[in-house]
């Protein structure tokens, strides 16, 4: 395949898969029940952190953790409801009330000094950075383990990767590319402290496999060295928005 045959290819694939029938089998549906720019960042940020395994699976356990929230992420957590909550009770998989309880207790934390992650994440300095959604979780991580006394690091490692100079942040990639892409379609597009074109792709071992395979990435590793080759290696093709490609490279995989 040609380098102009592979950039048609992801082209027409990323048309294809970024559309409204997306939403409503994909954990992006959860933010989109929001109008309040609070609750659609509290649900990008816990919905994409139990993003893992079966969609159908995630889905009906995001669909659970609104519930308990009773569907009103950030008056629930600003009113400590989850302090209620106990703790061996199961969300998805291996995330569990004890987890949800340490991340709400740190974006309490950051709400009320902050009003929003956005002006957080601006306070933070995060849009002159090269790595947006590494600054941004180094700051999150800080005041997470702030907020609970004392911290507990096996807790937090279940709320967000604790080793940014590896991890590929997938998750934290896929929330930012939901607040930030606005092309109206899929994305919410609600944050203005980044560009589209400072996103990174949301590389999981789906998207690694697939990229190798399309030749668009050469390490083996999913880690976050392969974040910066695959997403540098995309935005040859569209410097502006490289993360439209993620829809590519779930579309494609489904082919393969």
């Amino acid at each position: 395949m040609t380098d102009n045959d592979l950039h048609e290819l992801l082209d027409s694939e990323a048309a294809r898969i970024n559309s409204p029938e997306f939403i409503a089998d994909d954990p992006v549906q959860f933010p989109h029940r929001f109008t309040d720019l609070r609750d659609i960042e509290i649900t990008s940020l816990l919905t994409s952190s139990i993003a893992w395994g079966n969609r159908k699976m995630i889905c009906r356990d995001c669909n659970r953790l609104l519930g308990l929230m009773d569907n009103r992420p950030f008056d629930y957590m600003m009113d400590e409801g989850y302090e209620d909550l106990a703790d061996s009770d199961n969300i998805h998989r291996t995330f569990f009330n004890s987890h949800l309880k340490y991340y709400l207790r740190g974006l309490r934390r950051i709400y009320a000094n902050h009003g929003s992650l956005q002006e957080f994440a601006r306070a933070e300095g995060i849009a002159s950075t090269e790595a947006p959604a590494w600054k941004l979780i180094e700051g999150v991580n800080r005041e997470l383990a702030e907020a609970n006394s004392p911290a507990d690091n096996t807790v937090a490692s279940r709320c967000l990767p604790q080793n940014l100079k590896t991890t590929a942040l997938k998750r934290v990639n896929m929330a930012l590319r939901w607040l930030v892409r606005d092309d109206g379609i899929v994305d919410l597009g609600v944050w203005d402290i980044l560009k589209p074109s400072q996103l990174f792709i949301p590389l999981d071992v789906h998207v690694g496999d697939v990229s190798r395979e399309l030749g668009l990435l050469t390490r083996k590793a999913d880690d976050r060295r392969s974040v910066v080759e695959l997403t540098e290696r995309l935005r040859r093709y569209n410097p502006d928005d490289p993360c439209i490609y993620d829809f590519a490279l779930f579309g494609i995989g489904m082919k393969l």
